[in-house]
């Protein structure tokens, strides 16, 4: 007998209307343990030049602070997070998407610290990815409760966009979103939330006093290639994790 798919035919439906959908509970309450778990021990490896990228930002609430913002390019130095996203599960409920085979475009965790900032809506392919593939669907693992109060996910309440409604690299305006709304995505330890590359989505600050870490994963179809090392090369040249950064150089992440 063949597994049961991870994605109900309604859910792959959801996502087809409108660009996204989400699975609650594909993750086990111990299984988001787990992932907790290998997540704090990326947050313990010593940063080296070359290698995991880890980026901080000036903290919402004490200016003075800096805090942890994201780590990128991390399954190359972790087995088990190379394992969960290269395979099981997810992929096999990303591939559902596609309807085709995919492969690992990016990797990273928002760590969403208290005082850290959200990001304005966007549409991820506006951050120059077609260089790389046409379409992308991205997996948000939640690692920890995800809630209004410390800024969530937000979706369009839009049927599904089919190209981009923004220019690259800069934020979507209110002229362009004024025929949707962005909607909160709350989520659970566990909980995914799949969403392809052309969803406008945004998030809030968290101002509350417990981070909200998120793991997203991003895929293309195989067809399009294998292009997560020159993304990453490319990134590290142009906006590098901090420990590689030169000092008095400033460097924006624009979208």
């Amino acid at each position: 007998m063949r597994d049961t798919p991870p994605l109900s035919a309604d859910e792959v439906d959801h996502f087809a209307a409108t660009g996204w959908v989400a699975r609650r509970g594909l993750f086990s309450a111990a299984e988001a343990a787990e992932i907790s778990r290998w997540t704090d021990e990326l947050v313990a490896l010593p940063e080296v030049a070359g290698q995991h990228m880890v980026y901080y930002e000036d903290s919402l609430t004490d200016p003075t602070t800096r805090v942890m913002q994201r780590i990128e390019d991390f399954c190359p130095w972790h087995a088990g997070f190379d394992a969960l996203v290269r395979g099981g599960r997810l992929l096999a409920a990303v591939e559902q998407l596609f309807a085709a085979p995919a492969v690992l475009f990016k990797e990273k965790i928002n760590f969403k610290k208290p005082g850290g900032a959200g990001f304005e809506p966007h549409q991820d392919q506006q951050a120059g990815w077609s260089r790389y593939a046409p379409l992308f669907v991205t997996a948000l693992v939640g690692i920890d409760r995800a809630t209004i109060a410390n800024g969530c996910l937000e979706m369009a309440d839009a049927p599904r966009a089919t190209g981009m409604i923004g220019a690259e690299w800069t934020p979507l305006t209110a002229d362009q979103m004024a025929t949707f709304a962005l909607v909160p995505v709350p989520t659970e330890p566990g909980d995914v939330l799949f969403f392809d590359s052309y969803a406008p989505h945004a998030s809030k600050p968290n101002l509350t006093d417990a981070q909200r870490r998120i793991l997203y994963l991003t895929y293309n179809a195989a067809w399009d290639g294998d292009h997560r090392r020159q993304y990453y090369d490319d990134k590290r040249a142009s906006f590098p994790p901090d420990i590689e950064r030169s000092p008095g150089t400033t460097y924006r992440f624009r979208v």
